[in-house]
């Protein structure tokens, strides 16, 4: 597969990260297997997959076991991959009696990379990205955990998720080293990370975008419509139709068109693909192959919209 740098970090990774958290399970729905899990990552591993991209949330914490012991079944695999996780959300009742909340506390951040890394067993974390905006955010405090998770050895580098622009440059200001990732959702979906400034400021700070969601939660690919409410129903048909139109020429299925209308903006975005199963694995590591051509990639966008460009 293809790779590019994130940020200024030096790590190279593959144009497309392999999302974790569906190994135990989706929320809500039934538990997996452990053992289809590790099926699942060495299967991603063995498609070109280098960024495993984790949280301490995600499973409760057994989607980072899972992964533990996909890595301990395959010795050496670990040299070649950039484990990220993410932290500052806490459930409601951690610790009892508590509502679900966010918190970017010195503690709670250490603590959080420690329970991390004790579930993977491993001694550091590539990447730690912050994973949602806490609003008693005290930036001086985040540098200070970081700067410490650091010099400890725990994490190499650092970055956010689903940040507002002006979030990452009060924290940007207050590091004294640089963010490298910036994870946002990005989909034919979801427009708002390129009209909000978000991608425009990754670009301008040197911050390589992690695209969540890149499928529209499901509904580019091949998930049921129905459930969903009717505008979206009709909006992600009215997509399937143009991206069935566009994927022959390229080689891909339709959701491996979404994804490479992802990697096409300018900004470099990372998507990040969550499938367990084996096919789906190795039929969206094509995308990383293909760039879109401005025609197919402003058809899909006025696809999206509805509406001729203005």
């Amino acid at each position: 597969m293809k790779t590019c740098v994130l940020g200024a970090s030096g790590l190279r990774v593959s144009r497309l990260a392999y999302g974790c958290w569906r190994l135990a399970g989706s929320e809500g729905g039934p538990r997996v297997e452990a053992s289809a899990g590790r099926r699942a990552v060495h299967e991603a591993i063995d498609a070109g997959y280098t960024l495993l991209d984790l949280a301490d949330i995600y499973g409760g914490g057994e989607c980072e076991r899972i992964v533990g012991e996909a890595l301990r079944e395959r010795p050496g695999a670990r040299d070649s991959l950039v484990v990220a996780s993410k932290c500052g959300i806490r459930r409601a009742g951690e610790p009892a009696g508590t509502v679900g909340r966010y918190d970017f506390s010195e503690s709670h951040l250490v603590g959080s990379v420690e329970g991390s890394l004790r579930r993977l067993g491993l001694e550091t974390l590539d990447l730690l990205m912050l994973h949602r905006p806490d609003y008693l955010m005290e930036p001086d405090v985040v540098a200070g955990a970081f700067s410490a998770l650091r010099a400890s050895g725990k994490v190499r580098h650092f970055g956010v998720s689903n940040f507002r622009p002006a979030q990452v440059e009060l924290l940007w200001r207050a590091c004294g080293m640089p963010l490298v990732t910036h994870q946002v959702e990005v989909s034919l979906m979801h427009l708002a990370a390129l009209e909000d400034g978000t991608l425009d400021q990754c670009q301008r700070l040197g911050l390589t975008p992690t695209a969540w969601s890149p499928l529209g939660r499901g509904v580019l690919g091949d998930a049921l419509l129905e459930g969903h409410p009717e505008a979206v129903a009709a909006r992600a048909a009215r997509l399937r139709g143009e991206l069935d139109a566009v994927a022959p020429g390229h080689g891909l299925d339709r959701a491996g068109v979404a994804l490479a209308w992802v990697l096409r903006h300018p900004s470099r975005p990372v998507p990040v693909v969550g499938s367990a199963e084996p096919s789906r694995i190795r039929s969206m590591a094509r995308a990383a192959e293909v760039e879109l051509g401005r025609d197919d990639w402003y058809r899909l966008l006025v696809a999206s919209r509805g509406e001729r460009l203005p």
